[in-house]
């Protein structure tokens, strides 16, 4: 069973030396979004330097330096879902030394009175992928240990939020009305596609992740709403909050 599969007794096969060489060291701090309309503004506002490229069968993706307020971050557009984006930290990682990740996205609404107007601090997610059993011994939900500092950053800049648990889930659209129905009976207020998976993966290496999410679409409603997916995926208002993350942490 997939809750067997966390095995922190033997060395895996091959890691990413394997592909990418002598580990990297040359900045702490990594900013990831889903979004190429941010990261387009991004490169727009900042001066970014390409560093390398994660080489892959389906096209390379390249990562950057830049500096904000006196400080090195590393950038690049995130993959979705929480293989991938568990994947690209451990690489960001090898290639850059970053051990601080900061992550930003977009969610479905499980609870639209608590969610509304309010960015959303994870701070357990509920372990619906296969990620985060490789990573962490089985359990129900994963504590999201950022949480704490995400919070206070976001009360000191002013911005609305809500704090709560999440539902991570790989099969979006095997989203049923019993789960959510669950999920929301045991106080999850949004659900996505990587928390669970990533916080695995920092946990696991001991980084650290900051996590917060904007909800779009809505699951608590009569009838399935998208219309709010676009600016939850794309409005720049997340990016400048995430650099404000990143500079602080």
């Amino acid at each position: 069973m997939i809750t067997d599969s966390f095995d922190s007794k033997t060395e895996p096969l091959f890691t990413p030396a394997s592909f990418i060489g002598e580990k990297r060291h040359v900045c702490d701090v990594c900013l990831l979004t889903f979004s190429n309309v941010i990261f387009d503004a991004l490169q727009k506002r900042f001066e970014l330097s390409e560093i390398g490229r994660m080489r892959c069968v389906n096209g390379d993706r390249p990562f950057y330096l830049f500096e904000y307020e006196g400080k090195t971050i590393a950038t690049m557009i995130c993959g979705i879902g929480a293989t991938i984006a568990g994947g690209d930290i451990e690489e960001l990682n090898w290639y850059t030394g970053a051990t601080k990740f900061v992550l930003f996205g977009s969610a479905g609404s499980l609870n639209r009175e608590a969610t509304s107007g309010r960015y959303v601090i994870p701070t357990e997610a509920y372990r619906d992928e296969g990620m985060s059993y490789h990573y962490a011994k089985p359990a129900d939900y994963i504590a999201v240990k950022g949480a704490d500092r995400v919070t206070e950053i976001f009360r000191s800049l002013g911005f609305p939020y809500v704090a709560g648990r999440v539902w991570t889930t790989d099969a979006f659209y095997r989203e049923t009305r019993a789960q959510f129905e669950c999920r929301r009976s045991e106080g999850c207020i949004a659900v996505d596609m990587e928390v669970a998976g990533v916080q695995a993966v920092c946990d696991f290496y001991g980084f650290e992740l900051y996590d917060f999410l904007v909800t779009g679409d809505v699951l608590d409603a009569p009838v399935y709403e998208k219309d709010g997916l676009h600016g939850a995926n794309h409005d720049l208002d997340k990016l400048w909050i995430a650099l404000e993350i990143a500079k602080q942490v």
